[in-house]
């Protein structure tokens, strides 16, 4: 069973559920050691002082507010347990609002809350109901280890869990008009162009499956892995070349037949009805896997 990383309870109004918060996701990212070629010796990093070159104590560093010109503030750890959020417990809920109103640009980590107890249980199935009937999502704020964050809580549709996501500020989100070169202004485009790039989306759109998307970098690494383990040789492939640049409306063209003509083949009608009942159920594939040969087919012709 996980194990909870904060525990306390969910309020709204004058009703408070126990709750324990639990992480909803895990970083399969592959991470490396360093270490010193022809050997398994790790390479470690050392905390020194730019200045002297010499290694510092960590009980002797302090941190350092940069003031833009070279210069610091320096504040003890005791100093800055002054300005900490005060303690709480409680994930308060201050507002219920429609879900599609939040920019998903404001979404950082998701979590589950579950309830803490036998008691909990009604109240919690309660709110997580109300919810569901009233399409709202709950934004609410929360303390833990010594940060205040911003959250919103929504029912899971298809489990009985209530889902919390902390969110950026409104002034942490970078403004793409003061930050991006070159965005476009008032593009126009011909009727034509229009009507192919909807043609093209149509084609490639499909039910929403997680489970037909996989990180194919991280399979590779682990086989390149296997592969350097067993001593296998390793084999550089030659990178793709640069695709040639060509007109758009025939770029368009090209993806709509392309995409078009990635469906699966139908089988004739004759051969279905000469096929035994057993045999026609063990070629049926489910509705999502006829979509894998579509996908194959749209990243060969991109």
């Amino acid at each position: 069973m996980a194990r909870a990383i904060w525990s306390g309870s969910l309020s709204f109004g004058l009703v408070n559920v126990p709750v324990g918060l639990f992480s909803a996701t895990q970083d399969k990212t592959i991470h490396f050691n360093q270490v010193e070629a022809g050997t398994s010796d790790r390479i470690r990093y050392k905390k020194v002082n730019e200045r002297t070159g010499r290694e510092v104590d960590n009980a002797k560093i302090v941190k350092g507010f940069n003031l833009g010109d070279g210069s610091y503030v320096l504040l003890t750890d005791d100093e800055l347990a002054a300005a900490d959020p005060e303690r709480s417990r409680n994930i308060a809920i201050v507002d219920f609002v429609e879900a599609a109103e939040i920019d998903p640009l404001l979404y950082r980590n998701g979590y589950y809350l579950a309830p803490q107890g036998e008691g909990a249980r009604q109240a919690y199935a309660l709110l997580r109901e109300a919810m569901l009937r009233e399409s709202k999502v709950a934004v609410a704020e929360l303390v833990m280890r010594n940060k205040e964050y911003l959250v919103t809580v929504r029912p899971h549709e298809k489990d009985n869990v209530l889902v919390m996501h902390t969110l950026y500020y409104s002034d942490e989100v970078r403004s793409p008009q003061e930050e991006l070169p070159n965005l476009p202004g008032e593009e126009t485009f011909t009727d034509r162009e229009l009507a192919i790039a909807s043609q093209l989306i149509d084609a490639m759109t499909s039910p929403w499956d997680p489970e037909q998307y996989h990180d194919t970098h991280r399979q590779r690494v682990e086989e390149l892995v296997a592969s350097k383990h067993e001593g296998r040789e390793i084999v550089l492939e030659a990178p793709a070349p640069a695709p040639k640049v060509v007109d758009l409306m025939a770029a368009l063209e090209a993806s709509v037949k392309a995409a078009s003509g990635a469906t699966a083949p139908k089988a004739p009608a004759k051969a279905a009805k000469k096929a035994a009942p057993a045999k026609a159920a063990k070629k049926a594939a489910p509705a999502k896997t006829a979509e894998a040969p579509r996908r194959a087919a749209r990243r060969k012709a991109s």
